[in-house]
């Protein structure tokens, strides 16, 4: 039988759910450029913060789903949790109109998402690498 085991599951699913996530952000990143160009472009960056948000749970469900009891390691959770915390933070600046704020974060919290996307893709050592 070809069945993958829970942990291999879980960690697709948190492969998956980081992956969403870093899309939802670089497409807020877009929209936010819009809207600082054009300040009639707003609802596509209000949507789109919804998305994020959702996302970021998503993330940290994925999380403890892979960490559960025979999983992988508590520290994806943490780093969810703290996405969680970052993800609050934007929404509050956004609504607060703290743009000096907003922005920056915005790209902390998109590469933030791209370095965790980068550790969950495990690279090929040297030395599996056979020579031509």
């Amino acid at each position: 039988m070809n069945e993958q085991s829970p942990t291999a599951g879980g960690r697709t699913f948190l492969r998956i759910a980081v992956a969403v996530q870093t899309v939802a952000l670089f497409f807020q990143a877009i929209t936010a450029g819009v809207l600082l160009a054009s300040s009639h472009e707003s609802e596509l960056h209000h949507i789109g913060s919804y998305v994020t948000y959702g996302t970021t749970v998503l993330y940290l469900l994925a999380a403890v789903l892979a960490w559960r009891p025979g999983g992988g390691g508590p520290r994806p959770i943490l780093y969810a949790a703290g996405f969680l915390v970052l993800a609050s933070v934007q929404v509050a600046s956004g609504i607060a109109g703290l743009t000096p704020l907003h922005v920056p974060l915005g790209v902390l919290m998109f590469a933030l998402s791209t370095l965790a996307l980068a550790r969950l893709f495990p690279t090929r050592s040297a030395s599996a690498v056979s020579p031509r």
